[in-house]
């Protein structure tokens, strides 16, 4: 018997009947002698028809500026949504004939920071959810919440249901996280771009990270974090089929590590190139101070002085969403810093290769930039991590790019 903590998505609590099957699935391991606790999201839909009840009850949200209304009454909102999908998960279950009870954040003891709107979970106490599960009882937790330290409903923000499915299993000591969603695992590439991509068994916390971190929407990048730091082990699997999924590992439980797991991309990429920024000490800090103070996310950096020293080129990416705002904060500090002209591009896509084998073997930059040489795709702005290379292209190469590397990296399914 293992203890498992199983966690469903928005599109796996779509409707009743999901609601119902989700039961059905949650029964069939029960019977198999695992003991469990279930995290739930919201029903697909509810969270952004619930942002948009209080866009209009209140002219101080908007969205493109990112000024909110009060953000207590918010967080109690749009938390609403996950209460009602764990409180009909538990009588679903009890239908079945199974003991169940849901749990809100703050019942459950998910003690947060105070960030409402994207709190961090600080600690949780499973007092009351171990009695349940010592009683046999199935508890079903309102994921994507919890409760800050002046006693308010807090919530964790995007992916925040799998992160509170993940500190869950850390609390309760669960053998294993599963992650029951609408794919059924951890793929080479993007299937639906390249048909030859196949389903990984196993893959390591950090190729997971970095996925996460560059476009796989498999999971979010902070429930990765959380399960790595508490050495919870995940499985990603479909709510939809029985077919075995991915388990994401330390990497001493890989037997055999290639020197490339797979391949991601997101096209949620835009480019901003500062050219004739005055080259003097400070001005990257000058640059990118004032767009952290905007809250916008800068990705990928290139920097490059002119032969004489007096004038610097800086080209970065920031996401799609943020292009404007992230324009306007630079045409603020344009003049103070003389910049000579500040062109943009939102028709980019970033394309990365991703292993842990590259910490022992060379020429996996090599094999990239020759194989988009090849293909005739040119290569806007790089950057690396121990186990990552990123280049920046035209849109509209990803398709030709992607199928070429995988191919080159031999990950084509037989």
């Amino acid at each position: 018997m293992a203890r498992i903590v199983a966690k469903f998505g928005g599109t796996s609590v779509g409707d009743l009947d999901r609601i119902r099957a989700v039961a059905a699935r949650v029964a069939e391991m029960a019977a198999e002698g695992h003991q469990l606790a279930v995290v739930v999201s919201a029903m697909a839909g509810t969270t952004d028809r619930l942002v948009g009840y209080v866009e209009g009850i209140t002219i101080k949200t908007d969205r493109d500026i990112g000024v909110s209304a009060d953000p207590h009454e918010y967080d109690t909102v749009v938390s609403a949504g996950e209460q009602v999908s764990a409180g009909l998960t538990a009588l679903a279950l009890q239908d079945l004939g199974l003991k169940a009870r849901s749990f809100t954040g703050w019942q459950a003891g998910v003690m947060t920071d105070g960030v409402h709107g994207r709190a961090r979970i600080k600690a949780i106490d499973a007092a009351a959810l171990e009695k349940e599960l010592q009683n046999g009882v199935i508890p079903v937790l309102a994921g994507f919440q919890g409760v800050g330290p002046d006693g308010r409903i807090t919530t964790l923000g995007r992916g925040g249901t799998d992160t509170s499915a993940v500190a869950l299993a850390a609390a309760i000591k669960a053998d294993r996280c599963d992650i029951f969603t609408d794919v059924d695992g951890v793929y080479t590439a993007d299937p639906r771009i390249v048909p030859k991509a196949h389903k990984l068994d196993k893959i390591t916390y950090e190729e997971m990270l970095e996925m996460a971190s560059v476009g796989a929407r498999v999971l979010q990048t902070r429930s990765v974090e959380a399960a790595m730091n508490g050495g919870v082990t995940l499985q990603v699997l479909s709510s939809f089929n029985r077919t075995a999924g991915t388990m994401v590992v330390a990497e001493d439980q890989i037997a055999e590590q290639g020197v490339v797991s797979g391949l991601a991309h997101t096209r949620d990429e835009a480019k901003i190139a500062l050219q004739g920024v005055s080259d003097q000490p400070g001005v990257a800090a000058a640059v990118f101070g004032p767009l952290a103070d905007a809250d916008i996310n800068v990705d990928m950096i290139v920097q490059s002085a002119s032969p004489n020293g007096e004038r610097a080129d800086i080209t970065f990416t920031v996401s799609r969403a943020d292009l404007n705002k992230a324009t306007a904060v630079i045409e603020k500090i344009r003049a103070s810093l003389d910049i000579e002209n500040v062109y943009t591009d939102a028709e980019v896509a970033k394309i990365s290769v991703i292993g842990v084998g590259m910490r022992s073997h060379a020429g996996v930059a090599k094999t990239m930039f020759s194989v988009l040489a090849e293909q005739g795709i040119n290569i806007q702005v790089i950057s690396t991590s121990e186990i990552k290379v990123s280049v920046l292209v035209a849109e509209e190469f990803v398709e030709r790019a992607l199928t070429s590397l995988h191919t080159a990296y031999g990950l084509d399914a037989n």
